[in-house]
Protein backbone atom coordinates (compact mmCIF):
# COMPACT_ATOMS: atom_id res chain seq x y z
CA UNK A 1 0.00 0.00 0.00
CA UNK A 2 1.55 3.55 -0.67
CA UNK A 3 2.55 5.46 1.74
CA UNK A 4 2.04 9.41 1.73
CA UNK A 5 3.52 12.18 3.69
CA UNK A 6 1.95 15.34 3.43
CA UNK A 7 3.88 18.30 5.20
CA UNK A 8 2.08 22.16 5.80
CA UNK A 9 1.60 24.54 8.71
CA UNK A 10 -1.51 25.17 8.14
CA UNK A 11 -3.72 22.61 10.15
CA UNK A 12 -6.77 22.93 7.54
CA UNK A 13 -5.08 22.55 4.76
CA UNK A 14 -3.67 19.19 6.13
CA UNK A 15 -7.16 17.80 6.94
CA UNK A 16 -8.29 19.09 3.76
CA UNK A 17 -5.49 17.08 1.73
CA UNK A 18 -6.15 14.04 3.92
CA UNK A 19 -9.89 14.25 3.33
CA UNK A 20 -9.31 14.19 -0.27
CA UNK A 21 -7.02 11.20 -0.56
CA UNK A 22 -8.82 8.70 2.24
CA UNK A 23 -12.04 9.20 0.43
CA UNK A 24 -10.79 8.53 -2.79
CA UNK A 25 -8.03 6.13 -2.25
CA UNK A 26 -6.67 3.06 0.50
CA UNK A 27 -3.37 5.29 0.68
CA UNK A 28 -1.67 5.80 4.15
CA UNK A 29 -1.29 9.61 4.83
CA UNK A 30 1.12 11.15 7.98
CA UNK A 31 0.72 14.36 8.30
CA UNK A 32 3.04 16.78 9.57
CA UNK A 33 2.45 20.67 10.80
CA UNK A 34 5.71 21.23 12.36
CA UNK A 35 8.49 20.90 9.01
CA UNK A 36 11.22 20.81 11.70
CA UNK A 37 10.00 17.16 12.79
CA UNK A 38 10.05 15.78 9.15
CA UNK A 39 13.15 14.02 9.28
CA UNK A 40 12.00 11.46 12.13
CA UNK A 41 9.09 11.33 9.94
CA UNK A 42 11.68 10.26 7.16
CA UNK A 43 13.20 7.76 9.50
CA UNK A 44 10.86 5.67 10.19
CA UNK A 45 9.10 5.11 6.75
CA UNK A 46 10.33 5.32 2.90
CA UNK A 47 7.44 7.30 1.85
CA UNK A 48 6.45 6.51 -1.71
CA UNK A 49 4.98 10.58 -2.55
CA UNK A 50 5.72 13.50 -0.23
CA UNK A 51 3.46 16.24 -0.19
CA UNK A 52 4.71 19.67 0.80
CA UNK A 53 3.89 23.23 1.02
CA UNK A 54 6.93 25.83 -0.15
CA UNK A 55 6.48 28.00 2.83
CA UNK A 56 6.56 27.30 5.85
CA UNK A 57 8.50 28.52 8.91
CA UNK A 58 11.90 27.08 10.17
CA UNK A 59 11.93 24.68 6.89
CA UNK A 60 10.70 25.56 3.66
CA UNK A 61 9.79 22.86 0.75
CA UNK A 62 12.98 23.10 -1.12
CA UNK A 63 14.91 22.28 1.80
CA UNK A 64 12.38 19.40 2.40
CA UNK A 65 12.46 18.33 -0.79
CA UNK A 66 16.81 18.11 -0.43
CA UNK A 67 16.39 16.08 2.37
CA UNK A 68 13.83 13.53 1.14
CA UNK A 69 15.58 13.21 -2.31
CA UNK A 70 19.05 12.76 -0.20
CA UNK A 71 17.58 9.96 1.65
CA UNK A 72 15.65 8.34 -1.37
CA UNK A 73 15.80 9.26 -4.91
CA UNK A 74 12.76 7.36 -5.75
CA UNK A 75 10.33 9.37 -3.59
CA UNK A 76 8.54 11.75 -5.57
CA UNK A 77 7.84 14.71 -3.86
CA UNK A 78 5.48 17.59 -4.67
CA UNK A 79 5.48 21.19 -3.85
CA UNK A 80 2.73 22.78 -3.36
CA UNK A 81 2.15 26.41 -2.64
CA UNK A 82 -0.30 29.73 -2.65
CA UNK A 83 2.75 31.99 -4.15
CA UNK A 84 3.62 30.30 -7.22
CA UNK A 85 6.06 31.99 -9.32
CA UNK A 86 8.12 30.70 -12.38
CA UNK A 87 11.11 30.78 -10.70
CA UNK A 88 10.06 28.95 -7.76
CA UNK A 89 9.00 26.07 -9.85
CA UNK A 90 11.75 25.90 -11.85
CA UNK A 91 14.16 25.82 -8.68
CA UNK A 92 11.82 23.34 -7.18
CA UNK A 93 11.96 21.27 -10.52
CA UNK A 94 15.65 21.63 -11.00
CA UNK A 95 16.06 19.89 -7.56
CA UNK A 96 14.24 16.77 -8.36
CA UNK A 97 10.87 17.80 -7.72
CA UNK A 98 8.16 15.40 -9.67
CA UNK A 99 5.47 18.21 -9.83
CA UNK A 100 4.92 21.52 -8.59
CA UNK A 101 0.94 22.74 -7.85
CA UNK A 102 -0.43 26.21 -6.87
CA UNK A 103 -2.98 26.45 -4.14
CA UNK A 104 -6.33 26.40 -4.10
CA UNK A 105 -6.27 23.67 -6.09
CA UNK A 106 -9.03 21.00 -7.10
CA UNK A 107 -9.00 18.32 -5.66
CA UNK A 108 -9.42 16.10 -9.00
CA UNK A 109 -6.07 17.46 -9.48
CA UNK A 110 -4.39 16.51 -6.63
CA UNK A 111 -5.18 13.18 -6.52
CA UNK A 112 -4.29 12.86 -10.38
CA UNK A 113 -0.65 14.25 -9.62
CA UNK A 114 -0.27 11.73 -6.84
CA UNK A 115 -1.18 9.18 -9.42
CA UNK A 116 0.99 10.29 -11.29
CA UNK A 117 3.32 10.25 -8.86
CA UNK A 118 3.15 6.46 -7.73
CA UNK A 119 3.18 5.67 -11.65
CA UNK A 120 7.20 7.21 -11.89
CA UNK A 121 8.16 5.58 -8.48
CA UNK A 122 7.10 2.32 -9.74
CA UNK A 123 9.19 2.68 -12.64
CA UNK A 124 11.58 4.30 -11.06
CA UNK A 125 11.94 0.95 -8.52
CA UNK A 126 12.01 -1.68 -11.82
CA UNK A 127 14.88 0.32 -13.19
CA UNK A 128 16.56 0.15 -9.99
CA UNK A 129 15.44 -4.12 -9.45
CA UNK A 130 16.64 -4.72 -13.48
CA UNK A 131 19.68 -2.94 -13.15
CA UNK A 132 20.49 -5.21 -10.24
Amino acid sequence: MPEILVIDDEPDMLALLRRIISEKTEYEVDLVQDPLKVTEFLTRKNYDVVLTDLKMPGKNGIEILREVKAKSSETAVIIMTAYGTIDSAIEATKKGAFDYITKPFRKERILHIIEQALGWRQLQNENTFLRR
